[in-house]
């Protein structure tokens, strides 16, 4: 018998981390995520892993999203050093996105220790440093999606599509132990059938035993097309209109890449008004040229438009940006204009500080374009907060904010279903529930039943299953 243990996103959307005992003592990790948005406890919750580091044999990562891959340096720090096996998009992220999670590490830690130090307080240390997200890079091994890897004598991995983000995969694990190979599929996160940039998802091979996201598990999302459409009358409204500066608040890595796709498909169509665009995020640049290192991971509407278009992320009016001396500069700029940048949640990077200088100006226009941990600044905007703080300051809420949820990289509830509907539920022993706020799951799992999904689990943090 095997053992599973679930260490985060249990009954909530942050902090991936699942543990699987094998019957011969294998330790596998599936995901190696970290916790956000939790305020204060945020990183108390973080170094309190539910496992040790040192006896876990592999991590196997389904994407490179830091609620799924954030941990990795800590517990490389703790003295992991197995293998973190991976597809080879998932793997050239984690090198930039994990050194950029440590630099905000060590950033906010140096704040937070200037603040300890005039109460008389000790300093604290922070979660793992630039060093030690550089020095785990070496654990990695990418493999290429639907390719059998065998990580030990009886283990083995293959990737399938998930077209969540670049890279992202199921992981189908074959686990042959007393002559039984037991079949367990990870789906990590689902992404949406059609995509602006990402192969669909595709079809993943039969489970014995299923784990499987829960974001959307209550909600369905706007059409597609239509979402476009919407995004063009936000730029015409915000910028034409009411000659003002439109935010953007947008995860550097995919969410960015898809907002600049689109608005370079609409200057290859004529309909881009004459507005300049400003990409201000280090790590959305860095990304994007991973994205154009991958072209396997696009899809044939990308691949077709390459033909005429080599880079359909750059354009003559886009400008992307990473100095901090040009970042401050769009403060003083009085035209009107677009800016795209991280954190998509508001809660940390550049765009707190342009939200700080324009959040009050009634010509300014927000556009939330993703999901936002309910505790954080941008749940507040989302819902419609009249004052907000930020950096200890109040403002007054004068702009106005509109809100796009289709950019979601995560599939809804009738669209994660599709992507279940591959599996025979009579071979299926059990599903499990990840990723995914207590009530949403609740409704996903009543739906998974009436489907013919048996003995749907929504397990609680740390608690363990014998499978």
């Amino acid at each position: 018998m095997m053992i599973l243990k679930f260490c985060g996103a249990a009954r909530e959307v942050t902090g991936s981390k699942i543990l699987l005992t094998t019957e011969m003592g294998k330790r596998i990790l599936l995901d190696c995520g970290m916790y956000q948005g939790k305020g204060l406890e945020t990183d108390a919750m973080n170094r309190d892993l539910g496992f040790d580091p040192c006896l876990i044999d592999h991590i196997i990562l389904t994407h490179a999203h830091i609620d799924h891959s954030g941990l990795i340096p800590y517990v490389y720090k703790l003295g992991f050093t197995g293998s973190i096996v991976c597809t080879n998009a998932t793997r050239d992220l984690c090198s930039i996105m994990l050194a950029d999670t440590a630099y905000i590490q060590e950033n906010d830690t140096k704040t937070f220790n200037k603040k300890r130090a005039r109460k008389g307080l000790p300093i604290v240390t922070p979660l793992f440093t630039q060093e030690d997200a550089r020095e785990c890079m070496k654990l990695f091994i990418g493999i290429p999606k639907n390719m059998k890897f065998s990580i030990d004598n009886n283990i083995k991995v293959k990737f399938t599509n998930t077209g969540h983000m670049l890279g992202s995969g199921v992981a189908n694990l074959y686990i042959t132990e007393n002559g039984r190979t037991t079949r367990i599929a990870y789906t990590g996160d689902i992404g949406r059938p059609t995509s602006r940039i990402l192969a669909p998802p595709v079809p993943f091979p039969q489970a014995d035993y299923l784990i499987t996201e829960s974001t959307y598990g209550d909600r369905l999302h706007e059409d597609f097309a239509r979402a476009d459409e919407k995004l063009l009358e936000v730029v015409n409204h915000a910028c034409v209109y009411k000659k003002g500066k439109l935010l953007i608040p947008s995860f550097s890595v995919g969410r960015t890449q898809e907002i600049v796709y689109s608005f370079n498909k609409f200057f290859n169509e004529g309909k881009l008004p004459r507005v300049e665009i400003f990409v201000d995020s280090p790590l959305s640049v860095n990304a994007t040229g991973i994205f154009r290192m991958h072209p396997e991971c696009f899809n044939n509407e990308v691949l077709q438009v390459m033909e005429t278009d080599p880079d359909p992320f750059g354009f003559n009016s886009l400008t992307y940006i990473t100095r901090q001396e040009d970042s401050k500069r769009l403060n003083e700029y009085d035209k009107p204009c677009i800016i795209i940048s991280a954190s998509g949640m508001m809660e940390a990077g550049r765009i707190k500080h342009h939200l700080a200088n324009n959040i009050s100006d009634p010509r300014t226009t927000i556009l939330v374009v993703g999901y936002c941990s309910p505790v954080i600044l941008g749940a507040r905007i989302a819902r419609g907060d009249d004052e907000v703080s930020i950096f200890g300051m109040v403002h007054k809420v004068n702009a106005e904010v509109i809100e796009i949820d289709s950019f979601s990289g995560h599939g809804d509830y009738n669209e994660m279903m599709d992507f279940l509907s591959c599996q025979d539920k009579s071979q299926i022993r059990e599903t499990f529930l990840v990723h995914g706020d207590y009530e949403s799951q609740v409704n996903y799992a009543a739906r998974l039943e009436n489907a013919g999904f048996q003995n749907v689990k929504i397990p609680s943090l740390k608690q363990e299953f014998t499978i």
